[in-house]
């Protein structure tokens, strides 16, 4: 159960595309680890939903962190996906022709906080069941009280 500020962030690619492959998840898992270390900014499960064979889903990828009481949900949001995006259009370019050079993720984006009362088992319930069952977890990580 969180003690401090937790979240869920939803965050759909550009245009819906699905642009999400083991290389783009690579590089998501490794930019999030990293924000960890720069930020004070802890990500309990990173989540994407995989593309299957009629060519849908894979178009969004979902977060449970928990951070700083003094970070506002947007200041997350944008350190999170500006710093994303970056990383895999400069290691995938191709991602960045399938956007016909744009932006990685969408303009919008869906994030609540996770309540004291069993709020993170119903979220990670929630992320788990996203994707038709076509959901792939790419990192677990643990709470640290150590932030608070």
């Amino acid at each position: 159960m969180f003690t401090g500020k937790g979240y869920h962030l939803v965050c759909p690619a550009k245009y819906r595309r699905v642009v999400m492959s083991k290389k783009v998840d690579e590089i998501l898992r490794g930019t999030c680890l990293e924000i960890e270390k720069r930020w004070e900014i802890v990500f309990l499960e990173i989540g994407m939903e995989i593309p299957d064979t009629s060519g849908m889903d894979g178009d969004q990828a979902h977060f449970l962190m928990q951070s700083m009481p003094t970070y506002n949900p947007s200041q997350i949001v944008r350190t999170v996906k500006s710093l994303i995006e970056r990383e895999v259009f400069e290691k995938v370019p191709e991602v960045k022709k399938m956007l016909w050079g744009g932006e990685f993720w969408g303009k919008g984006y869906f994030i609540n906080t996770v309540g004291q009362h069993g709020g993170e088992e119903v979220i990670v319930a929630y992320v788990e069941n996203q994707g038709r069952g076509n959901y792939q977890q790419l990192h677990k990580g643990q709470m640290n009280l150590d932030l608070f």
